[in-house]
């Protein structure tokens, strides 16, 4: 006696695949989120010392300037440059590490991803359609 199995009905199948692709969009929707706050992290920290370089140079100017003026006479001068300077060396520094932690771009792996499901789920149509 020989025992089979019973097929699946296409519509079995069809409901399956719809079922593999609504999980793979709730998959794919939570990857996006979690890669853009990991992005919106490290674009914050770079913001911020951005801000802090922008802060730096306020308080260069705030500070160097009435010192420069009040300072003027001989041999003070050169002090109170210096002081400004070693400011704007500071604000510098901050500036450029905010600029190369900045990352404005699309979150690649998700898009990655989406590329193999979308072969992965033309895969499943065609097969299922045999």
């Amino acid at each position: 006696m020989q025992t089979t199995e019973p097929k699946a009905t296409s519509r079995e199948l069809a409901a399956d695949v719809v079922q593999d692709v609504q999980r793979l969009v709730s998959l794919e929707v939570m990857l996006a989120r979690q890669e853009l706050k990991e992005l919106a992290i490290t674009n914050a920290i770079a913001l911020g010392s951005m801000a802090a370089a922008g802060m730096v140079v306020a308080i260069a100017l705030l500070v160097a300037l009435p010192v420069a003026v009040v300072e003027a006479v001989p041999w003070h001068w050169q002090a109170a440059l210096l002081w400004a300077v070693v400011y704007f060396v500071l604000a510098g520094v901050l500036y450029l590490f905010g600029r190369s932690r900045l990352r404005l771009r699309l979150p690649t792996r998700t898009l990655e991803t989406l590329k193999e499901n979308k072969a992965w789920a033309l895969r499943q149509l065609r097969s299922n359609g045999r």
